[in-house]
């Protein structure tokens, strides 16, 4: 029998995630998609997740466990590693196995038998929409999914800190009330093939948190130099010619974007102009992905006035957007996020804390203020 969960939040999410994961996997196979997950119940979900985070504030030789699992049968899984003989799903099984698998894209796999959850070892491959629960850090912890298309960042599903829960708004992504910042995002997106939700601006801002010290993108649009009115001149780090590595992958036949080695590519073309990123100021790219400059100053224009008031918002149900001075909203990079889109309506910026929190910024034509948003939550 499943042990008694003890961790509130794990019952309080589980019938919402297994909803989210039967709806998508009703959907994927109705469009005629054949290697997806098998569809769990709420009581294995709750299981799964109490144990993970019992085994999160635990430490192995000084060490917290970093885990991912992934839900499904040994025989849904590529080329899986099976242990000789089945680990009972436990907090202590974790940790000893952790260290193991700290590696990204290795999971433990995980299956049920007989109202037992068991390890019955490792997969680098899962099908879409397989429940995956990752364990971050003491405490944190994130239930996602493989996108269909097999290629980017997985898709977040929900993330559980202690008692605090959320839960992602996927049809609006929180952002409905600026249709503008919402077309901003999804016209940058990926072809299909990627995945519908796998979004360039996402892998960057994950390329971006990787260094920890934070950082600031001006994404500007290409052949336009009024950008250039909101910077302190002369820019010491300007990029001539501009960088347009990910420009051109973008820009190449789709026959060529179904290839393993563009893939690879891409991301790596991401990496780099994620580092720059790390640099003090901010790294400033066009809409097609030109990188233009890094280390950038970002002053007031002359032609604008300070921003008093912003709108805030994130991608998770039940959250409602507020109004906040932009001092709220961080320290010197979120006010100069705010200023720039504030001074260049057709201008996005992000913005990434050392706590790890990241912010898109765009003008709402609607509010006719700047819009602040929230998307750490899909990052983790």
């Amino acid at each position: 029998m499943f042990s008694e969960p003890s961790y509130l939040a794990a019952r309080m999410a589980a019938e919402t995630i297994e909803t989210h994961f039967a709806e998508h996997l009703a959907a994927a196979r109705k469009s005629g998609e054949t290697y997806v997950a098998t569809a769990l119940d709420a009581r294995i979900i709750e299981s799964v997740i109490d144990t993970a985070f019992w085994a999160s504030l635990r430490r192995e030789e000084g060490h917290s466990p970093a885990i991912s699992l992934a839900l499904l049968m040994p025989e849904e899984a590529g080329k899986p590693l099976i242990f000789g003989q089945r680990l009972r799903l436990t907090p202590n099984n974790l940790v000893k196995l952790a260290p193991a698998v700290e590696q990204p894209g290795i999971h433990l796999g995980v299956w049920h038998e007989n109202d037992e959850l068991y390890i019955w070892g490792t997969t680098h491959t899962v099908p879409g929409i397989c429940f995956v629960l990752e364990v971050v850090e003491p405490g944190l912890l994130v239930v996602k999914h493989k996108r269909l298309a097999g290629f980017g960042k997985f898709v977040n599903v929900a993330v559980l800190q202690g008692d605090q829960i959320k839960v992602l708004d996927e049809r609006s992504m929180g952002i409905g009330e600026c249709p503008a910042l919402m077309a901003s995002l999804m016209n940058m997106s990926l072809p299909s093939l990627m995945g519908e939700s796998f979004n360039i601006l996402i892998q960057l801002a994950a390329a971006v948190r990787i260094h920890r010290r934070g950082g600031l993108v001006l994404i500007v649009p290409r052949n336009s130099e009024t950008w250039q009115h909101s910077i302190v001149h002369p820019i010491k780090y300007a990029v001539t010619p501009p960088y347009t590595v990910l420009a051109d992958l973008m820009e190449q036949d789709d026959d060529l974007k179904e290839t393993f080695e563009w893939q690879e590519q891409l991301l790596q073309a991401i990496d780099i102009i994620g580092g720059f990123t790390a640099v003090d100021g901010a790294t400033v790219i066009t809409q097609q992905y030109d990188l233009l400059a890094f280390g950038a100053k970002v002053a007031r224009s002359a032609a604008s006035v300070p921003v008093e008031q912003i709108i805030m918002t994130e991608p998770v149900a039940g959250v409602q957007a507020t109004r906040i001075h932009p001092a709220q909203n961080g320290g010197t990079r979120h006010l100069a996020a705010a200023q720039f889109v504030h001074d260049q309506h057709d201008a996005l910026a992000l913005v990434a804390s050392q706590d790890g929190q990241f912010t898109v910024f765009a003008w709402s034509e609607k509010l006719q203020m700047v819009h602040a948003h929230r998307i750490d939550v899909l990052l983790l």
